[in-house]
This record gives C-alpha cells, sequence and structure tokens, in this order.
C-alpha cells in the first residue's frame, strides 16, 4: 500500500485526476477510432480536397471558439458539471455522421464533436492545476497527455481494421458508433470520480469579457502565444493531409491499417518521453523542453516530403512523436503564469487566440496542397523555423523576469 502511494504521489495519481484520465481513455478511443479517417471517409462520400481543408480549417477555428467559452463554463460551473455537458455535445456530434452518410452532414457533426477536446481541455488543465501541487503540474499535465495518446495509438488502429472488413464507409460509421457509446460511459464515470468542489468554490464569477482577461496576459506568456502560433502554422498547414499523402500520394502508399500503425508508432514514441521529461522538468527551467519541442515539429514536414515508402513513414513519425517532447511542459508553463483564480479562463484565451489565427492556416493548406505537397510542406517547415528562433531568442520563463515585467499592463 505505502509503495502504491508512492507510485501515485510521484505520478500526481489522485481520485479526481484518475476520473479525468478514464474520461480520456474513453472518449478518447472513439473519438481516434473514426476522427484520423474523416478526409478518407469525406472522400468516400464525394467530398474533394477543399472539403477536407474546410474540416481542417474548421477544426482550429472551432478550437479557438470553443477554447474560452470552455474555460468560462469551467470556472462559472465547476468543472464536473462542465465535463458533462461537454459530453453530451460530443455525443450529439457523433449521433448527426450515424444518422446522416453524407459528407455535409459530417462537416455539421464535426461543429459537435471537434469541439470536445478545445472546449474541455481548459477544464482539465484547471482540475489538474486546483488539486495537484505547483511542484507536480508538469507531471500532472504529462499524465494527461500520456493518457490521451493510449487512445490515440490504438484507436486508428482499431478504426483502420473496421476500415478494412466493411470498407471506407461503412467502417467508419460503425467507429462513430462505438465512440458514441464510449463517450456515454465516459460521462458516468466522470460523473462518479471526480469529486464535486466545496460550496463557495464551485459557482464563480470569472471575467466574461477576453479584452479585460487579456490586461493580466504577461508578457512571457505572450511571447510563447506568438511563438506557439507559428509552430501550429506548422503543424495544421499539412495536418489534414498527412494520411492523403500516406495512402494516396507516394510511391508505394500504405493502407489504412499501415497507417494506423504509423499513428501507434508516433504515440508509443511520445508516451514513452512524457513521465522522464515532466520529472525533470518541474526540477528545472522549462525553456530547454519547450525549444526541443518547436525543434521537432518544425522537421517533420520536411522529413515527410522525402518519405515515399512505410519503412521511411516509419522513421517519419517517430520524429512526429518526439514533437510530444515537451507539450506538457508549455501546458504547464501556461497554467504558472495564469492569474491564480482565473487559471481555466486564461488558458482558453490563450487557446482562443492561437487557434482562430492559425485556422487560417488550415484552411490554406488545401490550396498550398493544391499547388503541390512540396509546396504545402515546405511552406509549414519555414513556418516551424520561424516559431523556433523566435522562442529561443526572446522567451522567458516566470523566474527569468525583472519584478515588473510580469504584467503587461
Amino acid at each position: 500500500m505505502a509503495r502504491h502511494r508512492k507510485v501515485s504521489d510521484f505520478l500526481g495519481l489522485q481520485r479526481s485526476t484518475v476520473g479525468m484520465l478514464c474520461m480520456v481513455i474513453l472518449v478518447g478511443m472513439g473519438e481516434r477510432m473514426a476522427e484520423r479517417f474523416l478526409p478518407i471517409y469525406l472522400m468516400a462520400l464525394g467530398g474533394g480536397a477543399l472539403s477536407i481543408g474546410f474540416l481542417s480549417g474548421l477544426d482550429n477555428l472551432l478550437s479557438a471558439l470553443y477554447s474560452f467559452p470552455g474555460g468560462y463554463l469551467s470556472d462559472r460551473l465547476g468543472t464536473k458539471r462542465a465535463l458533462l455537458l461537454f459530453n453530451i455535445v460530443a455525443m450529439c456530434g457523433f449521433l448527426i455522421v450515424i444518422l446522416i452518410p453524407v459528407w455535409q452532414a459530417v462537416l455539421v457533426g464535426a461543429v459537435f464533436f471537434l469541439s470536445w477536446t478545445a472546449i474541455s481541455l481548459p477544464a482539465t488543465m484547471s482540475l489538474v492545476a486546483n488539486v495537484l501541487p505547483v511542484s507536480k503540474r508538469t507531471m500532472g499535465v504529462s499524465m494527461h497527455s500520456l493518457v490521451r495518446r493510449v487512445p490515440m495509438a490504438l484507436g486508428p488502429i482499431v478504426g483502420g481494421l473496421c476500415i478494412g472488413v466493411w470498407g471506407e464507409r461503412d467502417g467508419v460509421r460503425l467507429a462513430f458508433v462505438a465512440a458514441f457509446m464510449m463517450s456515454g460511459v465516459a460521462a458516468v464515470l466522470q460523473q462518479v470520480l471526480i469529486e464535486t468542489a466545496p460550496t463557495g468554490e464551485q459557482f464563480l464569477m470569472p471575467e466574461k469579457n477576453p479584452l479585460r482577461l487579456l490586461r493580466k496576459m504577461d508578457r512571457s506568456l505572450k511571447r510563447l502565444l506568438i511563438s506557439d502560433i507559428l509552430i501550429r502554422f506548422c503543424e495544421q498547414i499539412p495536418y489534414a493531409f498527412v494520411v492523403v499523402w500516406c495512402m494516396k500520394t507516394i510511391v508505394a502508399p500504405v493502407t489504412a491499417f499501415q497507417f494506423g500503425v504509423l499513428t501507434s508508432i508516433e504515440m508509443a514514441t511520445a508516451v514513452l518521453v512524457y513521465v522522464p521529461v515532466a520529472h525533470f522538468a518541474d526540477k528545472s527551467t522549462k525553456k530547454p523542453f519547450i525549444v526541443t519541442t518547436f525543434i521537432f515539429f518544425t522537421l517533420f514536414p520536411l522529413v515527410l516530403l522525402f518519405c515515399q515508402s512505410f519503412r521511411w513513414l516509419v522513421l517519419a513519425f517517430i520524429l512526429r512523436g518526439l514533437k510530444e517532447f515537451g507539450e506538457p511542459t508549455r501546458k504547464a508553463l501556461i497554467m504558472d503564469l495564469a492569474p491564480e483564480a482565473q487559471k481555466a479562463g486564461m488558458f482558453g484565451l490563450y487557446y482562443l487566440m492561437r487557434d482562430a489565427i492559425v485556422s487560417v492556416a488550415a484552411f490554406g493548406g488545401a490550396f498550398l496542397w493544391q499547388t503541390g505537397p512540396a509546396t504545402n510542406f515546405l511552406t509549414a517547415f519555414l513556418c516551424g523555423v520561424a516559431g523556433t528562433a523566435g522562442f529561443a531568442l526572446w522567451g522567458k520563463m516566470p523566474h527569468d523576469m525583472a519584478p515588473n515585467e510580469g504584467s503587461s499592463h
């Protein structure tokens, strides 16, 4: 029992965080069985390259638009009630795709289910910040990221098998049926395991005006935001077309199952680095870990351009997995720099600003792809170079700032 307690304390595991992790596994597994193959599903239903680009841009735009309301509702309703609401919204989206098999309906359903990660992330990060001490926040965020990668690794394999057995249309629809059922189970478990906030703390009056909250964002967080935007340009310009490149474009295209294996390799790589990186990041400055992450983001589209077979794609997806090296560290840094009483709101505001701008890059990726895959991948690489260099030169940690530099107003 003592050893079990020691391991739980080291990993930042408490009843509420365990409930949150169960939710992440179940909703994530259902989501990833189907969502990763949406570009292929859209093509099977008659959608073209522009519909894929629209889906990618919609994902980023909704992530932006839902992030701040997600943070506000988490601060206002409490994590437990907010997460239940967010699960119900995602289930509505899954149901639309299941019942109406046309590509336009997929985009409508996506308005609901693509929102789950974005709208629930401020709530989960706030939960971690509230129940864990500062010295364990990176570990807590890392456990969330690690567990989140389990369904990201297994989901595409199961989804790929569904496509292999039932075809691109029926296979994806059946995956959405599974997603709907698992989301329902997750909603029950999170209500049982996540503890209700004490009276007086559950119903807060958070800041409704994002412009007022922006005044409380300190300069070091703004520097991180600018670099992060450029890095997300690097990721999102080619994101929706990675599966098209691997399954349709290269000299030796891979099958849906092989693409699922590649995704699993990416996630397994990420899982292997999460815990050791979190342990050392909690004990030292976070900047080197974040810079290293930005470098891996930058290299992936360049390397992918030269991969023309499954064997070489394995190496590219290992590199893609390493881009998660310091992602939990970056999220923990946002929480460290956010005001104590408004952490979920500030986290949501950060993502609102970032993803609203990045959504333009995702839409633009479709037009770059029509010009040529090389144009798409090289443009993404150059954005990554700019973002990495900017943070390496001008990014600051809390202990680097002068006493009067903590606020921008």
